[in-house]
């Protein structure tokens, strides 16, 4: 018994031949030859629904063609997914500036607050 993926779409039961993945930072969808796996982030998709595809506005579509002669992805395809998908993921860095030379008089504070005077 083999087991095939079906298309993500709802009521598609056609065999899957692309997976489709978002790369939030970039605001682009990119599809692609059928992964190896199935990933809980990415949609696989039929070649009627992959046709059919189109992104939210301000979105770009990369459409990877498939090699025909390769048999699926390499381990350097995997990487450079893998490496994306980090990217992706890892939090902006957060900078802490300290204010200019204050100039003035602490004359009242709250929590985190001050009051400071021009004397």
């Amino acid at each position: 018994m083999s087991l095939t993926r079906r298309c993500s779409r709802t009521a598609c039961g056609r065999p899957a031949v692309h997976t489709l993945t978002y790369v939030y930072a970039d605001q682009t969808a990119v599809l692609g030859p059928l992964a190896t796996y199935a990933e809980p982030h990415a949609y696989d998709l039929c070649d009627l629904h992959a046709e059919r595809l189109s992104a939210p506005r301000g979105w770009d579509v990369l459409r990877l063609a498939a090699d025909p002669a390769a048999a699926g992805p390499t381990t350097d395809d995997l990487l450079a997914l893998a490496d994306a998908v980090r990217e992706a993921a890892r939090p902006a860095p957060v900078t802490v500036t300290r204010p200019a030379a204050e100039t003035g008089r602490e004359v009242a504070r709250k929590g985190h607050l001050r009051m400071l005077t021009t004397d």
